[in-house]
């Protein structure tokens, strides 16, 4: 999990298509960019789950960026995690493998932490 510099929280890492249309793509690099480890695979190349989320106004790189809804796609990857970790300053300020209930109970997004009990449930036990 990364520290989201703009959300103060623990969080899945992710990232904008930005006109890319292999979406699977998008998640492996970004979370090969916010972690700092360059071996993660996914699980399964199926979606894992889809959700739209409200983005507040903020301020990214002095930039100011309006309120808005995400559409947010879900991968399953999976990673050694003896791997080395590294942060991406200007996304996350640290980067940690953490029990999946600190993502859930998320205290500064509270809806978030209902997308990350769902997600969690979902899990292959």
């Amino acid at each position: 999990m990364a520290w989201h510099n703009i959300y103060k929280s623990w969080a899945w890492t992710g990232g904008h298509a930005d006109g890319e249309s292999d979406l699977l793509a998008v998640a492996l690099r970004e979370a090969r960019e916010e972690t700092g480890i360059r071996q993660i695979r996914p699980v399964t190349s199926d979606i894992y789950s889809v959700e739209v989320l409200p983005v507040n106004a903020h301020v990214k790189r002095g930039q100011f960026v309006s309120a808005h809804l995400h559409l947010n796609l879900t991968y399953l990857l999976e990673a050694d995690d003896t791997q080395p970790l590294r942060a991406k300053p200007d996304e996350n300020s640290a980067v940690a493998w953490l029990p999946l209930d600190v993502a859930a109970d998320n205290k500064e997004e509270p809806f978030m932490a209902v997308i990350y009990r769902k997600l969690n449930d979902k899990l292959p036990r």
